[in-house]
């Protein structure tokens, strides 16, 4: 048979099975305050079409569906401090009364001085709380001042404490329920936005990992309406403890607990706190009653879906949510197989399973493929096996900078203490990192998820002559001679100054000892490569992106993919 046979007959597969799972789904949905009901799901209708000669074989998907797998919306209203005279006194409002009361509540001497003062401001903050989020964990808040506010600029402003709760309208009215997250810290700005030509950048911002949850999020399975019972509820939860199990106080305990007829609670394993999706769909994988020769029967039908383009995926999925050596058997010999989609979610299911036959595909895919990074990358980093921390080490040095900057998230996140990329924390302000690798000099920073710098190489060096902004209250000087002067300058307090050489790192320090917060750090590199002041390649957020189309050509390079990357670079060059 020809390959454009071939590639018809795929497509016409895809189409059979996407139109039978679009057929089944109810369009009846209720707002985010309560769970979707359909009966059955786009899973459990493939489950139909793929195994429906395996009677009584009945999965998660067929009789339930998720629970808190949306985002949650937290805000406030808060106080901006630390501004250099780019703040106002708010005009009478029920924002202004709202945050004067909070003032008051925290016994902030002459609180309505402190709102009225030009070095502050009064803002809208909000952020969103994820899927599975924990108490404890960090995300990112969001901050703008009001519609007809007199504030230019927050550059340069500090968050202060504030409380966040969800706000619903009730009655013709907002109203906020329980605090359940806090947040302060510095404010991002877009570092090459000026009053003059980008006045509405100035008045909004980030607070990089500045909201901490106080109360984690569940999650869980909510059963069907047609399949709500004791007894099922009490099934579905035992199979999926029997496959899943997490430690508590130091005893094992299965993640799944029946709450209700309707209702299961789900803790998150470990394996998986980083990926709640997938987490939820091997879940939703996972076989409520099957005899052993029922196992058997399916374990020979995923072999062969595996090895098949059109239902490798899926098939991969099943695979992971059995577990045990048969099905790891079967995904091992799929991440050798031709095809490069299939290899590709074959290995993918291995890492979650802690295999190491899966660290060699991965590292290909996350190199040569694109649309495969971010996964490639998220199953890498939830190993435990060392092939997989020496992989991604390899690809810290490559030329992608997606590549190498989503190597180093991973490594981070599997191993924290590796000295290889472990790092320090200036001063509290944000993490720091010098990595000690081959390949084109790189600084890397990042505009959201958690402040940081990365510097790729240790020998990164300004060119002189320059004059670059750290804030608003610090200058970088190099205009004479072979050194730079940073310096401090403040309306009340004598200017104070740090001579250090042309190094990167050295200015970086000096800028931190004087004062400077992360956001000082970004603008001033962004502005050193806009003016050609930093030679090495400059990238902010080079993450690999979601929603990209693989290359099925099977001939793809990391130059080709290095191209494919200039939407998430700032000024590359070197």
């Amino acid at each position: 048979m020809s390959n454009h046979n071939r590639r018809g007959q795929s497509i016409s597969r895809r189409a059979v099975l996407r139109a039978a799972a679009l057929c089944v789904v109810s369009p009846l949905a209720t707002g985010c305050m309560g769970p979707i009901f359909r009966p059955q799901s786009p899973d459990a209708a493939l489950s139909t079409i793929e195994d429906g000669a395996l009677d009584g074989t009945q999965l998660v998907s067929a009789v339930a569906h998720p629970y808190g797998m949306t985002f949650v919306k937290v805000e406030n209203v808060a106080l901006v401090t630390g501004l250099a005279g780019t703040g106002e006194d708010p005009a009478p409002s029920p924002q202004r009364a709202a945050l004067l009361a909070e003032l008051n509540r925290r016994e902030i001497a002459s609180p309505n001085e402190v709102i009225s003062s030009p070095n502050t401001a009064l803002v809208l903050v909000r952020g969103y709380l994820r899927p599975g989020i924990q108490a404890g964990d960090h995300f990112d808040i969001e901050v703008r001042t009001p519609s007809r506010s007199d504030t230019t600029s927050l550059r340069g402003g500090w968050l202060m404490e504030t409380q966040l709760s969800e706000v619903a309208v009730l009655g013709g009215a907002l109203r906020n329920g329980h605090d359940i997250a806090v947040c302060q810290g510095a404010i991002l700005v877009d570092p090459s936005a000026d009053i003059q030509n980008n006045p509405a950048l100035m008045i909004q911002g980030r607070v990089l990992n500045g909201g901490v949850a106080t109360k984690s999020r569940q999650l869980g399975l909510i059963l069907d309406h047609s399949h709500q019972s004791i007894r099922l509820s009490q099934m579905t939860a035992k199979a999926v403890s029997e496959r899943f199990h997490t430690y508590v106080d130091g005893r094992r305990q299965g993640v799944a607990t029946p709450q209700t007829d309707e209702y299961i609670e789900l803790l998150i394993h470990p394996r998986y706190k980083n990926n709640i999706g997938r987490y939820m769909r091997v879940v939703r994988s996972i076989a409520i009653r099957e005899s052993a020769k029922q196992r058997l029967d399916r374990l020979k039908l995923l072999d062969g879906q595996l090895l098949d383009p059109v239902t490798s995926e899926t098939a991969a999925l099943r695979l992971e949510a059995i577990g045990g050596p048969d099905a790891i058997e079967i995904l091992k010999k799929g991440a050798l197989a031709s095809d490069s989609e299939v290899r590709f979610y074959a290995a993918e299911a291995l890492a979650y399973l802690d295999v190491t036959e899966a660290v060699e595909p991965l590292a290909r895919a996350a190199t040569d493929e694109p649309a495969y990074r971010v996964a490639a990358f998220s199953a890498l980093g939830t190993m435990e096996d060392g092939a997989s921390s020496e992989a991604l080490a390899k690809l810290l040095g490559v030329k992608s900078a997606e590549t190498r900057y989503g190597a180093f998230r991973a490594l981070s996140t599997m191993a924290v203490v590796d000295p290889r990329v472990r790092g320090e924390s200036l001063n509290g302000k944000f993490r720091y990192h010098r990595l000690d690798v081959g390949g084109p000099p790189m600084v890397h920073a990042t505009n959201s998820h958690r402040p940081e710098v990365v510097l790729f190489g240790l020998e990164h060096q300004f060119k002189l002559p320059l004059v670059l902004d750290a804030g608003p209250r610090i200058l970088v000087n190099g205009l004479k001679g072979d050194k730079i002067t940073v310096s401090r300058f403040g309306p009340n307090n004598p200017t104070e100054q740090r001579i250090v050489s042309t190094n990167v790192d050295e200015v970086i320090r000096a800028v931190i000892d004087l004062g400077g917060d992360y956001p000082d750090i970004v603008q001033m590199l962004r502005k050193a490569k806009e003016t050609g002041a930093l030679p090495s390649r400059y990238c902010e957020n080079a993450l690999p992106e979601l929603g990209r189309t693989p290359d099925r050509t099977d001939s793809k390079s990391d130059s080709k993919s290095d191209s494919k990357e200039g939407a998430n670079l700032v000024a590359s060059g070197g």
